[in-house]
């Protein structure tokens, strides 16, 4: 039986407390799970050095890409799944979820192939040099194998929250994020590995809540589960679920080209120090996204389920209640980084030009943030509905259309600086036209009702 009695509790039950319900195992699973990279940064900083913070942002643009194929499938599945859950079609939401396991393999097994055979020209390109690229290797050898457990546990998560169990999903990233906790000083300090550890521990982990996630689905007493005929690969169903999950996939994509610009333009004006400076950076705005992630995971069977029930005012409720915490959150989070860069960026390294680099640069990145849950919330608002290509346009916004310009231009103008402004600027244009299209949805909405 699955979690809250019933999936009908999704339209009847009080719209606060769903979305409650729902966010707060997500929203504690998303930030537990931004530990893994946040835990391998601080250990790696204070265990191997400074130089090796650089080596392991440069490896980010490449996981971003691979992790992109597991949102692609586990996002477009989840969504798609809470519709059809919502439309009383048990049988449709088994063949997605069918579907998406063999989609997962297929998709993430010829990426990580490709990507060990170019891995040194690869890192070359992302901004790696001499003192760098030997870390960033160690790193991923271990982690790129590892990337297919990275899809399964991710995807299926997702999947798990979206038929009903968000206690279940929390539990898979506490168990993921403690287990690496665990093991990183292990592997890095008793053991000696060094970054080669830390890729060892992070991945263990994730085979961890692999075998959690999959026996789930695996046991026949639970809501969804596999079954013999799910498993036959169907255009309609692949391509319903690839049209929702494309957009959080060209998000990753564009975050994957972003920081590959981000980190030579970076390389270039301020040295491998400023590209560490942003692997700082870039972690402590992780935990912050996450927390989006989390909220909007919780949104989204509760703001799909009703829209597949044409239950409007539900949906635009649950659209206020996500936005109004995730505004809390960045204003939060910006004020930190406007007034205490120094203190959060001592979490990670004692090295003072590393330091002194990154407070800089934090203070200036998150000048804007104040607005970047708003806009991550309408954004996957739209893909919970099944508006993709609003979804997709918003994401792209933020990620490239906008920052890519800003990276261009204001570095030319204001060196270093202008490379950390570049993300400002972009939060605050992607806002202002994130709340453009919102607009016209509620004036969409409103006539249907």
């Amino acid at each position: 039986m699955v979690e809250s009695s019933t999936t009908s509790a999704l339209e009847t039950q009080n719209v606060g407390k769903l979305l409650w319900q729902y966010s707060l195992p997500a929203i504690v699973g998303t930030m537990v799970n931004s530990l893994y990279s946040v835990v391998d940064r601080i250990f790696i900083g204070h265990g191997v050095g400074a130089m090796a913070i650089s080596g392991l942002t440069i490896t980010l643009p490449l996981l971003l890409m691979l992790q992109g194929f597991g949102m692609l499938i586990g996002a477009g599945s989840a969504a798609r799944i809470s519709i059809s859950l919502g439309q009383k079609d048990k049988q449709g939401a088994e063949k997605i979820l069918g579907n998406a396991l063999i989609l997962t393999f297929l998709l993430s097994v010829p990426a990580i192939i490709l990507s060990l055979v170019f891995l040194e020209p690869l890192l070359m390109a992302f901004g790696g040099s001499r003192g760098t690229i030997p870390y960033a290797t160690e790193f991923l050898e271990v982690m790129i194998p590892a990337n297919i457990l990275s899809a399964l546990s991710f995807g299926f998560n997702n999947i798990m929250r979206a038929s009903g169990y968000p206690k279940k999903a929390m539990y898979t990233m506490i168990i993921g994020a403690i287990s690496n906790a665990v093991l990183a000083p292990v592997f890095i300090f008793w053991l000696k590995l060094g970054i080669k550890g830390a890729g060892m521990a992070t991945a263990i982990s994730m085979g961890i809540t692999t075998i959690w996630v999959m026996s789930h689905f695996f046991n026949k007493k639970n809501f969804l589960h596999f079954k013999k005929n799910c498993f036959r690969l169907e255009w309609k169903t692949i391509s319903s679920i690839i049209s929702i999950g494309m957009s959080p996939f060209l998000m990753q994509l564009a975050a994957c080209f972003v920081n590959i610009l981000m980190n030579n333009t970076l390389k270039k004006y301020g040295g491998d120090f400023a590209v560490g400076a942003f692997g700082v950076a870039s972690s402590l705005g992780l935990v912050l996204i996450m927390f989006f992630v989390g909220l909007n995971q919780g949104m989204q069977p509760v703001a799909g389920y009703n829209y597949g029930a044409k239950k409007y005012d539900r949906v635009m409720k649950s659209l206020k209640y996500t936005i109004f915490a995730a505004s809390i959150v960045s204003v939060l989070g910006a004020c930190a980084a406007i007034f205490v860069p120094h203190a959060l960026v001592k979490i990670f390294t004692t090295d003072e030009e590393l330091t002194h680099i990154a407070s800089n640069g934090l203070r200036i990145f998150m000048s804007c943030f104040f607005f970047v849950g708003f806009q991550a919330v309408v954004t996957n608002f739209f893909q919970c509905i099944g508006m993709a290509w609003k979804s997709i346009f918003l994401s792209l916004s933020r990620q490239c259309l906008l920052l890519i310009p800003c990276l261009i231009i204001l570095p030319k103008y204001f060196g270093l600086n202008g490379v950390w402004a570049a993300g400002a600027v972009s939060d605050l244009l992607s806002a202002l036209m994130t709340a453009l299209f919102l607009i016209f949805q509620i004036r969409s909405f409103r006539k249907k009702t």
